[in-house]
């Protein structure tokens, strides 16, 4: 097993994308935190996981309780070995009439809640045998699309924190890495579809194929496992040699 006895926790992990990384870490030996702003979506998801998988309520974007729920699960597992900063949402819109208040809220999420659980986490992973912070990017890392500025923003900016914290932490033995998908059928993408519909007037069927997956190799849609292999893969790498790095994940829509 690639994490055997390693300690995890997993934002945004009641489902979706942070569900299959948990239920794809427990499968490779390690314990898992599944962090979610809902704490009964937490404990229904940690319920069916398993015994070493286990709930905590955490907003993101909030000081205290992300401080609160990284220590309690360091101080139960006795360290912390992996961070995944997956959290987030989106809310689309033309920058002229993008409210502030949602782009406020975008980058909280997404920003603000990388930096907190990243900080909470480095205060164990340095008191410790150092660990993995592995960011959920996206390929609007590394490009752009309309409707979505502050989702690209806020995408782009992991990239420097990841690459800021590889560097500070090295010292430590604390790598990490970006993981940026494509496209993948989750709620998330579930929504924007009819959205995206609207404010382009395509049919939805034309937002998937001409918009979503035009420029994958293979029209298919990047998998929940796709990712969550890619997340092992990061987290149980041995040396330094990646850290700092981010792979995008998109069955060739982006390709470096």
């Amino acid at each position: 097993m690639l994490l055997q006895n390693k300690r995890a926790l997993v934002t945004g992990a009641a489902s979706g994308i942070g569900r299959e990384i948990a239920k794809v870490f427990l499968a490779e030996g390690a314990k898992v935190a599944i962090a979610d702003l809902s704490l009964e979506a937490a404990t229904k998801t940690a319920t069916e996981l398993g015994p070493n998988a286990h709930p905590v309520a955490m907003d993101v974007t909030s000081e205290p309780q992300v401080d609160a729920g990284i220590d309690a699960v360091a101080e139960l597992w006795g360290g912390l070995d992996i961070l995944v900063s997956n959290a987030g949402i989106q809310i689309v819109a033309p920058v002229a009439e993008f409210g502030f208040a949602d782009w406020q809220k975008m980058l909280a999420v997404h920003l603000d809640g990388a930096f907190l659980t990243t900080r909470a986490a480095l205060r164990h992973m340095q008191k410790g045998q150092g660990g993995s912070i592995i960011y959920m990017g996206s390929v609007h890392s590394k490009t752009a699309s309309v409707l979505k500025a502050p989702y690209v923003t806020a995408k782009h900016g992991l990239l420097g924190l990841a690459r800021v914290v590889a560097k500070e932490g090295a010292a430590h033995n604390v790598r990490t890495n970006v993981i940026c998908p494509g496209f993948v059928r989750t709620p998330l993408v579930d929504k924007q579809i009819p959205e995206q519909a609207a404010a382009l007037g395509l049919s939805e069927a034309d937002v998937i194929a001409k918009v979503m997956l035009k420029d994958t190799v293979d029209g298919e849609f990047t998998t929940l496992d796709d990712v969550a292999r890619t997340a092992v893969f990061l987290a149980a790498f041995p040396t330094n040699a990646l850290t700092g790095q981010s792979v995008v994940v998109s069955h060739g829509w982006f390709m470096e």
